[in-house]
């Protein structure tokens, strides 16, 4: 665990309420999915079985569920008498993940019927990022990236897309929180949000799709060539 191990497990107690009376592991990992998400267990961690257990109040068998569930998502390995550790991504990773963002995302907008467009969703991540970028909150801003690109992909109208597309997101977040300068990689891409966001609300979704598919490859490009390849650590 890091240095701010007892700040995490005390919000890891705070969030024990979220379990109400019907404690299950799949709320117990959407918590801790959650807390991933935002950074407060980076990747490389090892997490303790006991201590996030006491936090939470969960049983063993629980929690140890929970983490098989995160495991399948890939957001956590299990390695063999050495514990559970938040994965680290490889540049084969991240790659394949853009492949099915592009796949995803960009059939989302071309499968877009007569417009106008319900894209009050997709505005308002807009919005926030842009308020998180100027308050020079960049993590803040990488939230606000994700939910842009969640509400597009929703704009398939599919909860299985919704699913897989939350799955795929998350995992992508394990990169930005060990790239060294937030701010480089996601202030360049505000303004392109933006015009996305613009084209649809124009009713132009071709045009937009167009703009996205030149987006992906240049994030993909940008984060691979960026990104520190901490695997073998």
């Amino acid at each position: 665990m890091t240095a701010d191990t007892s700040l995490v497990l005390s919000e890891l107690a705070a969030d024990r309420a979220l379990l109400g009376r019907t404690s299950t592991a799949e709320r117990v990992a959407a918590i801790l999915r959650e807390r991933i998400a935002q950074g407060s267990f980076p990747p490389g961690t090892r997490l303790s079985e006991e201590r996030i257990r006491g936090a939470l109040g969960v049983s063993r068998n629980t929690l140890r569920e929970a983490f098989r569930l995160l495991t399948h998502e890939r957001l956590l390995v299990h390695r063999l008498n050495r514990g559970t550790f938040v994965r680290v991504l490889t540049s084969a990773d991240i790659a394949d993940i853009y492949r099915v963002r592009r796949l995803v995302e960009c059939a989302a907008l071309r499968g877009l019927g007569a417009p106008p467009y319900r894209v009050e969703e997709v505005r308002a991540a807009v919005t926030a990022g842009e308020k998180a970028a100027a308050d020079g909150r960049w993590q803040d801003c990488s939230t606000a990236n994700i939910h842009f690109h969640q509400a597009l992909a929703g704009l398939a109208g599919s909860a299985r897309t919704d699913d897989l597309m939350r799955g795929v997101l998350a995992e992508l977040r394990l990169a930005f929180h060990i790239m060294d300068d937030p701010r480089r990689f996601h202030e360049p891409y505000l303004a392109r949000n933006q015009q996305i966001v613009h084209t649809l609300e124009r009713g132009d979704a071709h045009e937009a799709e167009r703009l996205l598919d030149f987006y992906l490859e240049d994030s993909r490009r940008q984060l691979i060539e960026a990104y520190p390849e901490r695997a073998a650590d």
